[in-house]
């Protein structure tokens, strides 16, 4: 017996019965040999971890565009603590911890420069639309390994792409990753916004610090906590009703109060003029795109498609640096933008 063999052997001994075993995978799209060590969802948390797209998450907006401060959340760090979340729900209700944490390091793959300011623009101007969602599991599916995919499970690209909340994941691990990523970014969003003097902790509703905490640490506690206490033994991720409507407020305050606040948000329309300015210009010079995406046109692809895929792959400063290099006058190029 493998050790893979054995792992899978003690998945079946102590998971949950509601848990999705590696060795039950509905499996990938391009049937592989298994691995003698790691089962597939391991597997899979290696390849994206590994990946181009993940390494390029440190580099892209989470909230706030360019801050000044080396403590602000990027989109990497965003999905760091989406995955610890996961996992640590994941291991108190004995579900499986490397699919849980596979579909988190995956979840944001997708996402544009400049945050949800990108995705809103490339939605705009895609015929087809945009979501990041979606995009991501394109990622793995199209764009790494220069066009071969990762070639992940099935069982990931689903939690993948049903990662939101208007959507449904077919596994409990996918229902986790999406409570985990929505805790996430409510919570290290709060403390960003208060670093930004944005807001403070008296500006956030007494009666929603009351049933989830005074703290982010409380708050995420209490959270964390309610989830697992809600969820065990059952073949369903869920919250107690009060903790999950004083959840959807304090997303809704958070809208209110930073996701449209003008200081938080002052630069966004900078940022998606240059998007916006970015696509139209490849589309017009469609030769000066990358061989694998010239190849991909080759394949059939649609061009506004593959302009997508272009600028969604770039991080904020090669957004930046092509920005320049194409609009501005050489003189007015510093800094190596």
């Amino acid at each position: 017996m493998s050790i893979r063999e054995e792992i899978e052997q003690m998945e079946r001994e102590n998971l949950s019965p509601y848990a999705t075993l590696s060795a039950n995978s509905k499996g990938r799209d391009i049937p592989e040999e298994p691995c003698d060590i790691r089962p597939v969802f391991q597997r899979d948390r290696d390849r994206i971890l590994h990946s181009k797209a993940f390494r390029r998450l440190k580099n892209k907006t989470q909230v706030f565009l360019t801050p000044k401060g080396d403590h602000y959340r990027t989109r990497l760090s965003h999905t760091l603590e989406v995955s610890q979340n996961a996992r640590t729900i994941a291991k108190a209700l004995r579900l499986n911890e490397d699919l849980v944490e596979a579909i988190a390091l995956g979840h944001d793959l997708g996402h544009t420069p400049f945050g949800h300011a990108g995705e809103f623009v490339l939605n705009e101007l895609c015929e087809e639309g945009f979501r990041h969602n979606e995009q991501s599991v394109r990622t793995v599916e199209k764009l790494e390994k220069n066009g071969q995919g990762l070639n992940l499970t099935w069982e990931v690209r689903d939690g993948i792409l049903n990662h939101q909340s208007s959507l449904t994941p077919s596994t409990l691990e996918g229902k986790i990753v999406r409570f985990s990523d929505k805790i996430a970014y409510i919570n290290h969003d709060i403390d960003d916004a208060i670093r930004a003097q944005v807001l403070t902790e008296d500006d956030i509703p007494l009666e929603l610090k009351k049933t989830l905490g005074f703290t982010t640490k409380q708050r995420l506690n209490t959270l964390i906590h309610n989830i697992i206490m809600n969820s065990r033994e059952r073949d369903d991720i869920a919250m107690s009703p009060e903790i999950e409507e004083a959840m959807i407020e304090l997303r809704k305050f958070m809208f209110e109060n930073v996701y449209k606040n003008p200081v938080a948000k002052g630069e966004e329309v900078k940022a998606k003029a240059m998007i916006e300015q970015l696509f139209h210009y490849y589309m017009e010079h469609i030769e000066l795109l990358p061989g694998k995406y010239l190849r991909m046109l080759d394949e059939g692809e649609k061009q506004q498609r593959v302009v997508c895929d272009y600028i969604a792959g770039m991080t904020d400063q090669y957004a930046i640096t092509k920005f320049s290099e194409y609009f501005l006058p050489q003189a007015w190029q510093v800094d190596g933008y």
